[in-house]
C-alpha cells in the first residue's frame, strides 16, 4: 500500500462537498470519520511480554546452565553453590529483564499494530465504528436513516454501519462496492478520493432506497470528523 498522506483542507471540503451532493438525492444522512487508528493494543503489548517472560522462564528450566554459567561469570566466579532461592531470584531476573525488554519493543506502535492478530484489530475497528456511530449518528435522523463511513488508518480497514431503517432495507453485502472502491483509492495513497469514492457510491444506494423527501433536513454533519 502506497503511504498516505495526511489530508490538506482543500481535500477535506471536497469531501464535505460530496457527502452534501450525495445527501441532495435522498432522505438518507451520510456521517464520515477518519481514525488516525481505533484503538492502542495496550493489551495485546503485555500479553507478548508476559510471553516472552515465560518463554524465557521455559528456556531457564530446559537449559540452566546457559544461564547460571552467565551468573557466574558476571559474578566473577564467586557463586559456589547453586542454593534453591539464588535459583529462584535468577529466574526472576531473568522474565523481568525479558518482559521490560520486550514491553519497551512494543512501545514502538508500528511493531505493536504488526503483532497484533487480524482478528483483534478487525474487530477493534468494528466496535470502534459502532461506538462511534451510536454516539453521532444513531437514531439522531427523523427517519433512523443514517449512515457512517469509518476508515482507520493504522489498521488500513474501513467500516460501513447504517442505522435501522437503512439496515432493513440494505443488506450489508451492498456496502461492498463502496468499500472496494475505497480502498482501491487508499492502495493509491490517495485518502481523499477513497473517502469521496465511498460516499458517492452509498449516496448511491441511499438515493435508490430513501429518495429525497419534500423539506428534507440535514440533520447530521457533512463535514469529516478525524479522531
Amino acid at each position: 500500500m502506497a503511504a498516505i498522506v495526511p489530508m490538506s483542507n482543500a481535500e477535506r471540503e471536497r469531501v464535505s462537498a460530496a457527502v452534501t451532493a450525495a445527501e441532495t438525492h435522498s432522505a438518507g444522512e451520510i456521517m464520515t470519520i477518519l481514525a488516525a487508528r481505533s484503538d492502542d493494543y495496550t493489551d495485546v503489548a503485555l500479553v507478548w511480554s508476559v510471553a516472552v517472560g515465560l518463554a524465557a522462564l521455559i528456556a531457564l528450566a530446559l537449559a540452566p546452565n546457559f544461564y547460571l554459567d552467565i551468573y557466574d561469570q558476571l559474578a566473577d566466579g564467586w557463586v559456589h553453590e547453586w542454593t534453591p532461592p539464588l535459583v529462584f531470584a535468577v529466574a526472576l531476573l531473568v522474565t523481568t529483564i525479558k518482559f521490560t525488554a520486550m514491553w519497551l519493543l512494543m512501545l514502538w506502535r508500528p511493531l505493536r499494530l504488526w503483532l497484533t492478530p487480524r482478528a483483534i484489530s478487525n474487530a477493534r475497528v468494528h466496535d470502534r465504528a459502532v461506538s462511534c456511530f451510536r454516539v453521532g449518528a444513531e437514531r439522531r435522523t427523523h427517519g433512523r436513516t443514517g449512515i457512517l463511513i469509518y476508515l482507520s488508518l493504522a489498521e488500513h480497514r474501513a467500516e460501513i454501519v447504517a442505522d435501522e431503517a437503512i439496515s432493513s432495507h440494505v443488506e450489508p453485502e451492498i456496502w461492498g462496492d463502496a468499500m472496494a472502491v475505497m480502498l482501491a483509492e487508499l492502495k493509491e495513497g490517495r485518502l481523499a478520493e477513497g473517502l469521496i469514492a465511498a460516499v458517492e457510491r452509498v449516496g448511491a444506494v441511499l438515493a435508490e432506497h430513501f429518495p429525497s423527501e419534500e423539506n428534507d433536513v440535514n440533520e447530521l454533519p457533512d463535514r469529516l470528523i478525524e479522531v
